[in-house]
């Protein structure tokens, strides 16, 4: 996954203790994203915005507030989180990238 004529915010959103970072790029239209890496571990992340999450390289689980069905995510498929809600993510193995799209 490439973007052309974005801005990158050189300054990182580090979550839990340096496990997961990640770096927010604005696109042509105003609409922004993170790219990111989560390391091996399990994290609790809220949204306000619904968000798509792209899986673009590693895998992981995925469990939606409200559900306990656990979702295997591998690289190049995506998961969406409604907004107002929340999601778990648990990486075991190598490193999980993403790109996170915050939907309107």
């Amino acid at each position: 996954m490439n973007f052309t004529n974005v801005t990158a915010e050189a300054k990182a959103n580090i979550y839990f203790d340096g496990k997961v970072i990640s770096h927010s790029i604005i696109m042509p239209d105003g609409s922004k994203k993170t790219l990111g890496v989560i390391l091996p571990g399990s994290y609790h992340f809220g949204t306000e915005a619904a968000e798509r999450m792209d899986i673009v390289g590693g895998s992981c689980e995925v469990v939606l507030d409200g559900s306990e069905d656990r979702q295997s995510i591998e690289s190049d498929s995506f998961f969406d989180v409604p907004a107002n809600s929340g999601f778990t993510v648990e990486v075991t193995g190598d490193a999980c990238h993403y790109v996170c799209s915050f939907l309107s």
